[in-house]
């Protein structure tokens, strides 16, 4: 089946109640507390998948990785655009 590129594709995203903002929260203070920049690392691993960027303090690496990544990066995307009133 060919796709049409003339068109405006969707993408759906299912909703959930994975905790994507409380787990976000949770790593976030972890990294912080370990010394390590929050955003660089939650970026890293974002980015690439590779859990390492995230400490094991906390249990914040086993956390993570039970939230989608694309569940993570919908999660910040609407926090920003909320706190730019664009929403």
């Amino acid at each position: 089946m060919a796709v049409d590129k003339t068109h405006t594709q969707f993408f759906e995203v299912p909703v959930d109640d994975s905790g994507a903002a409380e787990v976000l929260g949770e790593v976030y203070e972890a990294l912080q507390e370990k010394g390590y920049n929050p955003v660089n690392q939650i970026v890293g691993y974002i980015m690439s998948g590779d859990p390492t960027y995230i400490t094991s303090h906390k249990g914040a690496r086993s956390l993570i990785m039970k939230v989608e990544r694309d569940e993570l990066v919908e999660e910040l995307l609407l926090e920003y655009i909320a706190s730019k009133g664009w929403d």
